[in-house]
This record gives structure tokens, sequence and C-alpha cells, in this order.
């Protein structure tokens, strides 16, 4: 545990002045772990590659030339649209849990309970990020006349603001956070190109990462049990007790898998194969040791079941799978 976690928070409060301007965005980027976009960032550009390689698609190769400017356009305003979403819900959820997060010893460290920013700067940080999201979706109607992204641009940013409450009521928290990273691939198919949402290869991508993260979001509670039943939050270890909530964290990554490989059968260009199909194989091993490690050494090597192992399904998975794709 650092020492600013372990500060007590009138302590961490007195001793820190909040950060304005450049200094807090640079609080505010190291406060919501902004190299952790890596969890959802894959899975959506695979998305986009699923959606831009069906009938109708800029890289189709019925469609005659691939359309590859289209394509990097769609692809930029995509990424800037996922950081920018990602940071609302991050600063949502640290608005939300401030006066829990300064009574918890893990998180009191934070950046709004040890008073390195002020709840007014992130909530002044939420809503231009929210801007920059809105502006990104609306983007995508001069340049492709698809009035989706903006339609949905609103009900999104409710879902991401909401997650933070969830746990106060309800121990599918988990799976709330899981939908909030799973409809990135099925966005981000929509974005490129409405139609491949006919086909089911997009949606079992987006089940997929919701049974992944909710089945990783459950072990991360495992650090806060205690916390949690003293504050009457609704985790699904505190409510179901551990032993619980880890067999339904391994259910759940056991239909993540499940739900990867019927992304390859149900792919609707044929174009993954064996990369793809290597990389699922090696992120189901990858969830073997995160389970093994967790049964082995408790909540002690977070930083390795949680942002390492993570990391790696994500990457490798999103990345075998636009490998395939491209070429074809």
């Amino acid at each position: 545990m650092s020492d600013a976690a372990a500060t007590t928070p009138s302590v961490a409060a007195t001793a820190a002045s909040p950060a304005r301007g450049l200094a807090a965005i640079a609080v505010i980027a190291s406060d919501i772990k902004l190299a952790h976009s890596v969890f959802a960032l894959p899975f959506a550009l695979f998305g986009a590659f699923l959606a831009a390689t069906t009938a109708g698609g800029p890289l189709a190769p019925a469609e005659g030339s691939p359309q590859t400017g289209r394509f990097t356009w769609q692809v930029v305003l995509i990424l800037v649209a996922m950081v920018s979403a990602r940071t609302v819900a991050m600063l949502a959820n640290r608005i939300a849990d401030r006066k829990i997060d300064a009574t918890n010893p893990r998180t009191s460290g934070r950046a709004i309970p040890s008073g390195r920013l002020s709840a007014g700067t992130a909530v002044v940080a939420m809503l231009v990020s929210a801007a920059v999201f809105v502006g990104a979706c609306a983007a995508f109607i001069p340049l492709d006349q698809n009035p989706w992204p903006i339609r949905l641009a609103l009900p999104v940013l409710l879902w991401l603001w909401a997650y933070g409450y969830t746990k106060r009521f309800t121990w599918l928290c988990h799976l709330w956070l899981g939908v909030s990273l799973g409809i990135s691939p099925i966005a981000a198919a929509l974005a490129v190109e409405p139609e491949s949402l006919g086909h089911l290869a997009p949606w079992l991508l987006g089940a997929a990462v919701t049974c992944w993260v909710a089945g990783f979001d459950v072990i991360y509670a495992l650090q806060d049990v205690e916390v949690d039943r003293r504050d009457g939050l609704s985790s699904m270890p505190a409510s179901l007790g551990e032993a619980r909530a880890m067999h339904a964290s391994r259910v759940l990554h056991v239909a993540s898998i499940g739900l990867l490989v019927g992304v390859y059968l149900l792919d609707p260009s044929r174009a993954l194969g064996r990369v793809y199909v290597g990389a699922v194989a090696i992120a189901a091993v990858v969830l073997l040791i995160e389970h093994l490690t967790v049964k082995r050494w408790g909540t002690t090597r977070m930083a390795l079941t949680f942002a390492t192992l993570n990391g790696v399904v994500s990457v490798v998975v999103g990345g075998a799978g636009i490998a395939d794709l491209v070429a074809g």
C-alpha cells in the first residue's frame, strides 16, 4: 500500500492543495488511470474492423477499392469517443464515490478525497469530456450521413454516469460495468456500418466483453469486502460471499471464451482464422492463470491479476482479430 493510500482523509486534505489548469489534467489522467483504456480499445477497434469488412463496410472486398481514407477517419473518431467516454465514466464514479473513498484506506489517496483535485474541477472535466464525446458522435453525420452515434450519445452517457450508483442497491453492479465496456465494439460497428449489426458477430463480441469485464471486476471487488459491508454497498463478494462471487466470476469468464468462439463461427466475412483462434486459446489460459493467482495469493497480486493479465487478453484477442480481418 502506498503512503498516499494510507493517509487519513483529513491529513491528506490539509497536505495537498487542489490542482488547476494543466496540473489538474495531469492529476486526472493519473487518477483515472488513462492507460487502462487498453481494456476496451482493442475490442472496440475489433468491432470496427468486423463492421468494415462486412457487406457495405468501407473495407468490404465486394465493394471494389477499399475506402481506407473514410475508414481512417472513422477509427480516429471512435478512438476520441472511446477515451472521452471512459473519462466521463471514471470521473463520474470518482465524484459519486468521493465520500466513500475518503473512508477506505485503499482509496483515500485518490485525487478528490486526498485534496489534490476539487470536486468542482472534476465536474468541469467530466462535462468537457462529455462534450468531446458528443462532438465525436456528431461528426459521423457529415462524414457518413450516419445519425446513429449522435442519437445514442446521451443514453450511453447516462448509462456510464449511473454505474457509480449501482453498487448502492444491487450486486449486479459488475454486470452494469461489463455492459459499459461491452457496448464499445457494438457502438464501433454501428458507427462504421450500421447494417453490420444485422449479423450476430458484433453482438457476440459485445457480450464476450461484458462477461469478461464483469468477471474481473468481481475479482477486483475482493479488495474491499469489509469496507463494502461496513458501508452497505452491494458488491457481489460483499453480498453473496467471496466463494460464491468467485464461482460467478469463473462462470462469466468461461462464458466470455465461449462467446469469443462464437464470433469466429459467425464472422460474416469468414476472415477470422488460426491467428484469432490461437489468441482466444491464449486468452483462456491467461484467465485460468488469473483465477489460479487469486486462489493462491488472494488480492496481494492485484496489479498482475487485474491490470497485466486482462490487458494481455484485450490486446491479444483484439489484435489477432484485426490481423485476421486485414489479411482477409
